[in-house]
């Protein structure tokens, strides 16, 4: 149906009126509801590791993927976290996962009702209550009695969420954690060995309603006291979380004391609960905790039974919209607004608008919001996707003239079972849904001159994995890899005795597709397209060459704009050619080798063995060897097809191998280095911007100058001018490091290391390139760099440089 609503300006948004027709709101017909087509084919192939799980999985949507490429895994006593990496170091063809874990509570929830002492008078007399109605319910309810008494303890996690990229310390994802016995905290991975606990948002939460006295506001009258029974469960279901979830980064002012406004980025988190208010925390980036908190606003959303909720972000005409979508185990859903004060360009609806307002008794599930451009219209728009039941309900929302359009229909025939998971590819809008069956529905939409419609095909993860059953799935940033949780499916017509859970990925993009995003990239940043390069690594080290035609798309796009991020990725193509040329070892490498140990008394130096003896043995002692090892392998040793370079295009010919390794490695050196000399044009850039004439700054600059310019070869105009520049500024003064131990003068002549006079050697910041002269400091993501942590002295433009990613492969510092 086609509805419109005003929308209001916070801040001065656009006034919307209705417009457009209302076609009927069923189900779609076949022409809207089209199967698959020859030009939506996907083909699913297993990678490898599947990862087992330590204990079975709990809550509704037990699997999440972050933008920083951490999958996270609901569980009945931890949340499992899996980071995807794309290894540099590593020949191996199998996905890189790095595996922590955030432990459940040991000590169960409970909720601030009131004083202990009055809680405890009311659990008591509520217990022994003679009304069966009361002390029925009151056993019963696991809120009221999260301990349990007799019933098993209430363990595990009922609902995890992934903020944006670049709200914690480090730059990364927070992870929102909620607990079965309804315990909502916060987490960080901060030094990516644990994860550390910020804040407990269930404790913040019922402490300020316990000031308020359990009012939303100061003009709503008192309710009742804590001894009957409604105003009990009141006081529980307004704190009883259902789902939360993260908006994106917004921008802030804040005051100084010198009356100065300056940007602060902060975010948002929503939390639904079981009376259906919605409580919408305000954070200040980077969150370190408690302390980050800036303000706590609650809503009602007049929403009974209320089972999921989502963020709507909508752009239009550089303006920012944004509400927050709310679903009901009865059916029907709608937005709501979201009034924030002083957030710069935000604007957010004047009254609900209702999406879908049938009780028609279909639960929510979940819900997707999908940001696209529409074709015909000529204008941005908003696309909402929400599992009910085996349906799936799509509502278009689009800004015109005529104000708010809401087109909607559900989507049907795609299971034979209740969806138990949903996931959305934002980047091109493609949905998946998966039953229990093991089957999942991928679902693209098809813009028309009207609304839309969907293409849709069935992936058989039994014809991937063989049968299984699913509980979840996530798709990655990239829209590269599908994760799914699976245990055993029937076998014979028989249920598993044991339930194996593992989260298994399959690929839903091909090599090719892969490459040419990497490269048409709007992102230019390694690290936040990890899926996408793992595609071009697993393709490398089966090929062992570089294709020809991403070679030639490359040295296109560096000739023709010459950005970093494509010397970044020559870099990261080159590093694992490197690697795929690398011989793998034949044997363990910690088992000790019993070559040799037994001399024969003929070779002894006394029986005087002629030098042509040694040369003799040596040689064969090799080739018994060398047939030995490609015996073991299963090959001929005069097989050309061992050549490991044999298919090699961009290197040509049948050289021997360390001559080639050299010179792939000298090829990884030079874009090396022009990837240090730009980056050392940055720092001299804000080394002139921000110091004055006789300002001693803690950067070598004279000897980054020197270092630039000791290349004959090196003919940079730009870095010569700055240079000029620089070096007038500093009126012939050099500033240089000194070692700590010894007092000598650090020279610069290396990028990675410096050494003094006496020997002693610091590693340099790949960042400020001073000298960590310090036993502790930070390393990249892959180990490819090392930089020095900010101290308190520091100015802020040196602290901003501080907090950037590797020059080398874009990964954040820890």
């Amino acid at each position: 149906m086609a509805a419109a609503a005003e929308a209001a300006g916070s801040g001065g948004s656009p006034a919307l009126s209705s417009g457009g027709e209302e076609p009927p709101a069923g189900p779609e017909s076949p022409a809207e509801s089209a199967g698959p087509s020859a030009g939506f084919r996907l083909t699913a192939v297993r990678r490898e590791p599947a990862v087992r799980l330590q204990h079975g999985v709990s809550g509704l949507e037990p699997l999440a993927w972050s933008e920083d490429h951490r999958v996270s895994v609901s569980t009945a006593r931890s949340i499992a976290v899996l980071e995807q990496l794309s290894d540099i170091h590593s020949g191996g063809q199998e996905l890189v996962i790095h595996r922590t874990a955030v432990p459940a509570p040991a000590a169960g929830c409970l909720l601030k009702v009131g004083s202990k002492k009055e809680v405890a008078e009311c659990k008591e007399k509520f217990a022994s209550s003679k009304d069966p109605t009361v002390s029925q319910t009151f056993m019963l309810d696991r809120v009221f009695n999260p301990e349990g008494k007799s019933l098993p303890p209430m363990r595990g996690f009922k609902y995890s969420s992934w903020s944006p990229l670049g709200c914690d310390a480090n730059g990364r994802c927070l992870l929102a954690a909620l607990t079965m016995d309804n315990r909502l905290t916060i987490h960080a991975n901060l030094n990516r060995l644990q994860w550390v606990q910020l804040v407990d948002l269930t404790e913040v939460y019922g402490e300020r309603l316990y000031e308020t006295s359990y009012k939303l506001s100061k003009v709503e009258t008192p309710r009742g006291e804590l001894g009957d029974f409604a105003e009990f469960q009141r006081r529980h279901s307004m704190q009883t979380p259902v789902r939360m979830e993260w908006s994106g980064i917004c921008t802030t002012q804040q005051v100084k004391h010198n009356n100065e406004c300056r940007d602060v980025g902060s975010v948002l988190l929503a939390v639904l609960f079981e009376n259906g208010n919605i409580a919408v925390w305000q954070f200040q980036l980077p969150f370190v905790g408690k302390e980050s908190i800036t303000s706590c606003n609650t809503i009602e959303s007049g929403i009974n039974s209320p089972s999921v909720l989502s963020w709507w972000e909508y752009e239009h005409n550089n303006r920012k919209m944004s509400g927050l979508i709310v679903g009901s185990a009865f059916g029907p859903v709608k937005i709501l607004p979201v009034n924030l004060k002083a957030v710069k360009g935000y604007f957010t609806l004047r009254q609900p608008v209702v999406l879908w307002q049938e009780m028609d008794q279909l639960p929510v599930h979940s819900i997707k919001c999908i940001p696209l451009y529409h074709p015909y219209q000529k204008c941005s728009c908003s696309l909402v996707v929400a599992a009910r039941g085996s349906y799936v309900f799509w509502c278009l929302l689009l800004i015109s003239k005529a104000g708010l359009n809401v087109h909607n229909s559900h989507v049907t025939g795609l299971h034979s079972l209740p969806i138990v998971s949903m996931t959305a590819d934002k980047q091109n809008g493609t949905v998946y849904t998966c039953s229990t069956d093991g089957k999942v529905r991928q679902l693209i939409p098809i813009f028309t001159d009207v609304a839309l419609k969907f293409e849709h095909q069935l992936i058989k993860l039994s014809e991937v994995f063989g049968s299984v059953r699913t509980h979840g799935i996530a798709v990655s940033p990239c829209g590269a890899y599908l994760a799914v949780i699976t245990t055993e499916g029937m076998t014979n017509g028989l249920h598993p005795v044991n339930k194996n859970y593992q989260v298994q990925f399959v690929t839903l993009k091909t090599f090719e597709e892969a490459a040419a995003q990497l490269l048409e990239s709007s992102v230019q940043n390694l690290f936040r397209q990890v899926d996408l390069t793992d595609l071009v690594r697993w393709k490398i080290l089966k090929d062992k060459h570089i294709p020809q035609f991403l070679q030639e798309a490359l040295d296109k796009k560096i000739e023709s704009c010459g950005s970093t991020y494509f010397w970044r990725f020559k870099l990261f193509l080159l590093r694992i050619l490197y690697q795929s040329m690398q011989k793998t070892p034949s044997e363990v490498m910690w088992r000790p080798s019993y070559e040799d140990t037994k001399v024969l008394i003929s070779d002894s130096p006394g029986m005087g063995s002629t030098e042509d003896d040694h040369q003799e043995e040596g040689t064969s002692k090799q080739t018994s060897k060398q047939s030995l090892c490609e015996v073991s392998k299963g090959t001929d040793p005069d097989d050309p097809a061992d050549d490991t370079l044999a298919h090699s295009s961009d290197l040509g010919g049948h050289e021997p191998m360390e001559e080639k390794l050299l010179e792939i490695q000298a090829r990884i050196e030079a874009v090396e280095m022009h990837l240090t000399r730009e980056h050392m044009k940055r720092v001299l850039g804000e080394v002139y911007l921000h110091t004055w004439i006789t300002e001693n700054t803690s950067i070598p600059t004279r000897g980054v100058c020197d270092f630039l310019m000791s290349d004959e070869g090196y003919d940079d105009r730009t870095a010569r001018v700055l240079i000029g520049h620089i070096l007038k500024k500093m009126n012939k003064q050099t500033f240089p490091e000194h070692c700590s131990l010894c007092k000598e003068i650090l020279p610069f002549t290396d990028r990675k290391q410096a050494v003094c006079s006496n020997g002693h050697i610091w590693l340099r910041c790949f960042l400020t390139y001073q000298s960590c002269q310090s036993l502790v400091y930070r390393r990249c993501l892959l180990h490819d760099s090392i930089a020095r942590h900010p101290t308190p002295e520091d100015p802020e433009w040196i602290k901003r440089l501080l907090q950037g990613p590797c020059t080398f492969c874009d990964s954040p510092v820890f």
